[in-house]
């Protein structure tokens, strides 16, 4: 087909936001040497901002170019439910009553690991939580994962080594554990429903697979780093837990809203109505309360809305190379396309095509979530993570770079996991 001027100047601003993703250091710089608008390059190095801020250029050239009729209707045919979910869920899932429930199951298991002390709750955090985002979704698993590992092992004075090694595994692993169910990781719940996988399908063709590469990368990433975990003691006890303990009725009221969030993930109103009703709650019972990560939430929501936007001028040329490769060749593909593209957007395009082989179907989904890790666009509970853990890095800005270093290894081990076992 032959691209509007619309869909050229989409691939081009996607183009831009996707090269700004990797300049953000810039703007920082940038806001140090010019103060007269440090604002503004403090704004464009936030990366949560990125996606939103060409997100708006895009609109503003509908405005121009097909006038305001156009613009407004391609909005009303977006779908925002997910950054509306990936918001509620990342702020019930950061408080504290959940933080506790959620620091003494990953403890609990721990006790079982026949390994030190830190080296077994870095272990737990990095295989239990990823796996659980299977039942939780995988926006509250990351969100729980990045909040533990940002008490009890960032802010402890890591290795930048280190640090970047933990953000890859997290990431990979939560892409790829959100694979037990049909329901928790987006690039599968495109297709799920389509295509008849339904749980017992996921974990006998996917799941079981995907827990062995979690496990590997979480022991891998474990072992390597064992001298340095072994020096780390603050945070893996209950003491802090039990000097700001939360009442029981107030963690299980909690994990109520939680559930019933995850139960209307697909249907706004209603578990947009349960996030007031919760704000309420907190907002009437604060002493056991930490801040609410609502600004860490609401960026997020603003990177995932402006994807969203940008993502649906893309179809055009991304349609046509996935259905040109072969059913070997789209798992590599949709690996390597998902770095450049949120993984969803890889596989609810192949929703659309009819008479697919199972072995596509399988070659595209096994890939797309095995490149969610690559970079922080690459899968959309990413920068929830990012947002979370960036003020532990330098400059509290964590490079794409060295992201995608450190996700390739842990990567490497999921392409194995999915097309040799």
């Amino acid at each position: 087909m032959t691209p509007s001027i619309i869909q050229i100047i989409g691939a081009m601003l996607f183009a831009v936001a996707i090269l700004h993703t990797f300049s953000t250091k810039f703007f920082e710089r940038l806001a140090h040497t010019r103060p007269a608008h440090a604002g503004l390059w403090h704004l464009l190095g936030e990366v949560e901002v990125v996606f939103g801020f060409w997100a708006m250029i895009l609109i503003l050239c509908m405005f121009a170019v097909e006038g305001r009729s156009t613009a407004t209707q391609y909005l009303d045919s977006r779908n925002f439910t997910e950054p509306m979910f990936v918001f509620a869920i990342m702020v019930i899932a950061g408080t504290k009553p959940i933080l506790q429930f959620a620091r003494f199951c990953v403890r609990t298991v721990a006790q079982f690991i026949p390994l030190p002390s830190p080296m077994a709750f870095y272990f737990a955090i990095l295989a239990l939580v990823p796996l659980l985002g299977s039942f939780i979704t995988e926006p509250a698993a990351m969100t729980l994962a990045a909040l533990i590992l940002r008490d009890s092992y960032f802010a402890k004075g890591l290795s930048t080594r280190l640090r970047y090694t933990t953000l890859g595994v997290l990431f990979v692993n939560i892409s790829i554990g959100g694979t037990l169910t049909p329901f928790a990781a987006p690039p599968v719940l495109m297709v799920a429903g389509k295509w008849g996988w339904d749980i017992w399908f996921m974990i006998t063709s996917l799941g079981w697979k995907a827990a062995i590469a979690v496990i590997v990368n979480a022991l891998s990433a474990t072992w390597l780093f064992r001298q340095e975990l072994s020096r780390i003691s603050s945070g893996i006890d209950a003491s802090e837990d039990e000097e700001n303990n939360v009442p029981a009725i107030m963690v299980a009221l909690h994990l109520l809203f939680l559930v019933g969030v995850v139960a209307f993930a697909h249907h706004p109103a209603a578990f947009l109505g349960l996030f007031l009703f919760f704000l309420g709650v907190a907002h009437a019972y604060q002493g056991y309360q930490d801040r609410l990560i609502l600004r860490e939430g609401l960026l997020v929501a603003f990177f995932l809305a402006g994807l969203v936007v940008l993502g649906g001028q893309q179809e055009w040329w991304l349609r046509p190379v996935l259905l040109a490769m072969s059913s070997d060749a789209v798992f590599f593909g949709a690996t390597l396309l998902t770095a450049i593209t949120d993984n969803a957007a890889l596989t609810y395009l192949g929703s659309l095509v009819e008479g697919l082989s199972d072995s596509f179907k399988y070659a595209l989904v096994t890939g797309a979530v095995t490149g969610g890790g690559l970079t922080i666009i690459a899968n959309a509970p990413n920068p929830a993570g990012v947002a979370i853990l960036r003020g532990n890095f330098e400059d509290e800005a964590i490079h794409p770079m060295g992201l995608l270093v450190a996700a390739i290894p842990p990567t490497i081990v999921a392409i194995l996991a999915f097309r040799l076992l």
